[in-house]
């Protein structure tokens, strides 16, 4: 028989063991709390260039995807009625159509802002809006300076369904299926390496007074790509008009920002209304600069590219194999381009395929 003093009293060793047990499950628990805290604050740029890091990028993916919802966005790009800006709109749409219902993507509808104010042969082929070119004379032959003034009308005019509006160009293909890569109240860009706030403080301080805080408050970016929530860029769209007026109006801006005046006009203005972007150097490529498609989604085909026939970039000198969306200003290129030699790097190899695919498969590719 046991007795009562005997239950009622527990040994020195017992004791100590419990106390450790619990201390070391209490510490556990404050571990994760914290840890969990930690990982749920937006961590703000890493040494490789300004690029917000994920703030949940140390789970799994399978992990991430269940924490979000599906956030599809709008593609909309702003064109003219030239044969020049038709051509490329086309096959930018046929990669959309083909990208839009893969796994991954979050494409929404699309829409050709056309700015010339009349319809054109594509209205049955792409979905469009006809909205008023600038007031003759004021573009003074930059014809981007068009670009806000279509966006300001087409958000006036337009019923889009989501909330989340990607601005694209026609010289773009998605090569990849297209997710969201705006974080909440933070618009996803592309950072590019010539739109340098930084060192272009006085001309900017004349469109962002020091009140507003330092240039490099200012991010790197164009308008395009960009992935941003539709009721902030109503707010932006007409400072950016604004500011690319103004910008155009000043003859020292006009000549130090030349072709990228609209760029910065729209990154100043996102910046006045105190809107950072998430960078995201995988939104696009740039053949010939880019070599590799890696994990990119879209390619910009702005440059140039031309090669010798060892494959070698003959760069500022028209190569012997050449593919240069300036060869076709007045007409589509056509069918059945060339594929570079051997040697050339696959983003321009996959350009090319790409190009070869969209004009092998669109009806009466040659019509202007």
């Amino acid at each position: 028989m046991i007795s009562r003093k005997n239950m009622g009293s527990a040994s020195p060793l017992l004791l100590i063991t419990l106390v450790l047990g619990v201390c070391f499950a209490t510490y556990n628990l404050v571990t994760m709390v914290m840890h969990n805290r930690s990982i749920s604050k937006l961590t703000i740029y890493n040494s490789d260039g300004g690029i917000f890091v994920d703030p949940i990028i140390e789970m799994p993916e399978s992990v991430r995807k269940l924490k979000r919802a599906k956030m599809p966005f709008h593609v909309a790009l702003t064109a003219t009625d030239a044969p020049y800006s038709k051509w490329q709109c086309r096959i930018m749409y046929y990669w959309y159509k083909k990208q839009k219902d893969l796994p991954g993507s979050e494409m929404g509808g699309f829409t050709r802002i056309l700015h010339s104010g009349n319809p054109d042969n594509l209205m049955n082929e792409i979905p469009t809006v006809i909205v008023d070119p600038l007031p003759a004379g004021l573009d003074r032959g930059y014809i981007v300076l068009n670009r806000p003034w279509a966006f300001v009308q087409w958000l006036e005019k337009a019923t889009i369904e989501e909330e989340y509006v990607l601005m694209a160009e026609p010289d773009h293909i998605f090569v990849t299926p297209l997710p969201n890569l705006a974080h909440g109240g933070y618009p996803a860009a592309f950072p590019f390496f010539y739109i340098k706030p930084d060192q272009n403080e006085k001309l900017l301080r004349k469109f962002f007074p020091e009140e507003m805080g330092p240039v490099t408050n200012i991010d790197p970016i164009g308008n395009s790509p960009v992935i941003i929530k539709k009721e902030l860029l109503e707010k932006i769209a007409p400072t950016w008009m604004n500011v690319s007026l103004k910008m155009k109006d000043d003859p020292e801006t006009d000549k130090t920002f030349g072709w990228v005046l609209e760029m910065y006009a729209y990154a100043v203005a996102s910046a006045l209304h105190g809107v950072q972007h998430v960078l995201q150097k995988d939104f696009m490529l740039q053949p010939p600069w880019d070599l590799e498609i890696g994990k990119k989604y879209i390619i910009h085909y702005t440059y140039g590219c031309d090669y010798n026939m060892k494959g070698e970039l003959t760069y500022g000198k028209i190569g012997e194999w050449r593919f240069d969306k300036r060869s076709f200003l007045r007409g589509p290129p056509p069918r059945n381009l060339p594929l570079p030699p051997p040697g050339v790097p696959e983003s321009v190899v996959t350009l090319v395929k790409m190009v070869n695919e969209a004009t092998a498969n669109i009806p009466n590719w040659d019509a202007e």
